[in-house]
């Protein structure tokens, strides 16, 4: 896989249980449309898009699923359920597999770039600084060295709640306080990184609704700032959403991309939704790999997204 080299018993135990609720709902749903069925017809085919769509997969990812699938039963033939389940599979992983970013930095492989530059981006109640929190431990963890900068001036709780975080970590975290200038902030976050000899820097920004140009802006002068530091900063922008919104995930996912270079994507809330198809359809739809996936709220239940382990988790 390359971007995840080892994948423990726990955190498979906790990635099954996070993606219970879709898979529960995903596949009751696919067994009662097989009831009585001998061949894969055109009434089956119309009832497993509607449960891909309902499942929030898109309406494009799942046509793309349906045409492959119908093509691999043209040629293997269809015999029964565990067959489709199979093909299903095997279908999806496929799709996952062509949108692959192995050159963005694991917990242990920063990709020779030191600091790595991390830019988070998202509108507000997604998880973005709970991600960034955990982020954090999970770069400490690996003993890198982390400074988090509170980039979001906007809300003064966002910046104390990065504060927790960073003492909760033991990491530094360079702040301005509330109402101040956020690309001031990140600028000097990554001015002390490079500083103090630090191993990633990974910069809080203020929530925004995707609809609002000004502040879309502003994530542009964010990076300019940062380029003055690190002239290919920031190395990763990413993408924070919510899962279990399924569609309106989709039009930040839109929003974002459109309006500055988005690389990667953290969904979270996984555990709380049957709608995890949204992994899938972001992720072939955005052509930008989802790097992160949230299964739990503790400290360690953010997760590298391992294609192949998501998809034998959301089918076995």
């Amino acid at each position: 896989m390359g971007i995840f080299s080892f994948f423990s018993k726990e955190k498979k135990e906790k990635l099954d249980q996070g993606l219970e609720k879709t898979k529960t709902s995903l596949f009751s749903k696919i067994s009662k449309a097989l009831v009585g069925k001998t061949t894969v017809d055109d009434d089956f085919l119309d009832e497993l898009e509607e449960i891909l769509v309902t499942s929030d997969v898109g309406i494009h990812t799942t046509l793309k699923i349906i045409e492959r699938l119908q093509k691999r039963v043209a040629i293997d033939k269809y015999v029964g359920e565990t067959e489709l389940n199979a093909f299903l599979k095997e279908e999806i992983a496929a799709l996952l597999e062509e949108n692959n970013n192995d050159s963005l930095a694991t917990f242990e492989n920063l990709q020779g770039k030191k600091p790595y530059v991390m830019m988070v981006v998202g509108v507000n109640g997604v998880g973005k600084t709970t991600t960034i929190g955990k982020l954090a431990n999970q770069f400490k963890k690996s003993e890198k060295k982390v400074v988090l900068g509170a980039g979001d001036t906007f809300r003064a709780a966002a910046v104390a709640q990065l504060k927790i975080w960073g003492e909760r970590n033991g990491v530094h975290v360079v702040e301005h306080g509330m109402n101040t200038d956020p690309a001031a902030v990140s600028y000097d976050a990554v001015k002390y990184a490079v500083e103090n000899d630090a191993d990633v820097v990974i910069i809080d920004t203020a929530g925004r609704l995707h609809n609002r140009v000004d502040l879309m802006n502003e994530l542009t002068k964010i990076k300019r700032v940062m380029g003055k530091v690190i002239p290919e900063a920031p190395h990763e922008v990413l993408l924070v959403l919510d899962a279990s919104t399924g569609q309106n995930a989709f039009e930040q996912a839109k929003q974002f991309t459109a309006a500055t270079e988005v690389n990667a994507l953290a969904l979270t809330k996984l555990d709380g939704t049957a709608k995890g198809g949204v992994v899938i359809g972001i992720a072939d739809q955005f052509k930008v790999p989802v790097k992160y996936i949230g299964v739990g709220e503790g400290i360690e239940d953010l997760q590298l997204f391992d294609r192949k382990e998501f998809v034998d988790s959301l089918f076995n």
